[in-house]
């Protein structure tokens, strides 16, 4: 075998894998439908095989949605209750398990990394370039607020001890998460901006996802907005990005499916009508128009994770912050985008 044809077998499998990954998730779905729709007395077999088709198209990356012209045809009709649909659909996913098994994956290189801007429609990149019709930028606003605001008499507001924010905080969310010397592993900008409000202000923490953690995370991170992403060197954070690498690349769920199986090996596909983005963290948190407000990345892990049929991490889980450490190594040095807009 020659050099130039050893070196273009990996990738041929990997997009092959991906080909087969497509197909065994349609048969998920044509093996529970085809049947059914076959069978059903009121359908011709002909128009069975019409909307058989269309799911499949669907699923292997057709612009089109699938139409539910059997739903139309018989509203009455319960397909979960025909027999044998489970049966069909545990095949269908034993077989795309299989197919999973002998996934691999290549980490992008730097040169090569791309934000998930540059696979967004025109109307969603311009609306996150315009800070006057970015909806984060509520977010960024409020945070600007509380940034100011004097928690009690006896107590300082963050800008009391940190100051204008606009210097201050200036490339601050391209280094996390960082080293924490309390707890001897890393810590996020969110877990920081609550252990400054219990350890210096005497304030309860803001709760997981809220507007106000939310905002201020979005307002700190807004200052380091253009920068790029710029891991700190610090050896004692190894261990935890090892673990966060080796997440990224596990399988998970009961479709044994990997981050990376996606996002590193076939990004730039189309899985359903979506483009797969290579799935960096530089906009975060941001503008979701599916969540209709702003989210952190560890709520996208979780989204990620329940797509997969995964248990999901739980919110500021030592799992979830050393997978948070990785993508943000693996995103540099892409420019931070917060308040980031994405479908």
């Amino acid at each position: 075998m020659s050099v130039g044809w050893a070196q273009k077998v990996p990738a041929l499998r990997r997009k092959t894998e991906f080909r087969l990954m497509m197909s065994g998730m349609a048969l998920i779905i044509n093996l529970a439908s085809f049947r059914g729709c076959a069978a059903e007395p009121g359908i011709h077999r002909r128009r069975a095989l019409l909307i058989w088709r269309r799911r499949r198209l669907w699923i292997l990356g057709s612009p089109s949605a699938p139409r539910n012209e059997d739903a139309v045809s018989h509203p009455d009709h319960d397909r979960s209750t025909r027999p044998g649909k489970g049966a069909e659909v545990a095949f269908g996913a034993w077989l795309l398990v299989g197919i999973m098994t002998t996934a691999s994956a290549t980490e992008i290189p730097p040169a090569e990394r791309r934000s998930g801007y540059d696979t967004m429609g025109a109307e969603t990149q311009a609306m996150q370039r315009d800070d006057t019709t970015n909806p984060g930028m509520l977010w960024v606003q409020d945070g600007a607020d509380l940034w100011e605001k004097v928690p009690s008499q006896a107590k300082l507001a963050c800008a009391g001890c940190h100051g204008d924010a606009t210097q201050a905080m200036r490339g601050v969310a391209a280094r996390y998460p960082a080293f924490d010397e309390r707890s001897g592993g890393p810590i996020d900008l969110e877990t920081r901006i609550n252990r400054c409000r219990t350890d210096n202000q005497s304030e309860a923490p803001y709760a997981q996802e809220s507007r106000e953690l939310l905002a201020v995370m979005a307002y700190v991170a807004t200052q380091s907005r253009g920068l790029p992403i710029t891991p700190v060197p610090d050896p004692r954070l190894g261990a935890a990005r090892e673990r966060g690498r080796a997440l990224f690349t596990a399988r998970m769920g009961q479709l044994g499916l990997t981050c990376a199986a996606c996002h590193d090996d076939n990004h730039g596909h189309k899985l359903g009508a979506a483009t797969i983005p290579q799935g960096h963290p530089n906009g975060y948190p941001l503008y979701r128009l599916e969540w209709q407000g702003l989210g952190s990345v560890q709520r996208r892990l979780r989204n990620c994770m329940t797509g997969m049929r995964a248990e999901p991490f739980a919110a500021g889980s030592s799992e979830a912050l050393d997978l948070e450490l990785y993508l943000m190594s693996r995103a540099a040095p892409l420019p931070i985008e917060t308040p980031a807009v994405r479908p």
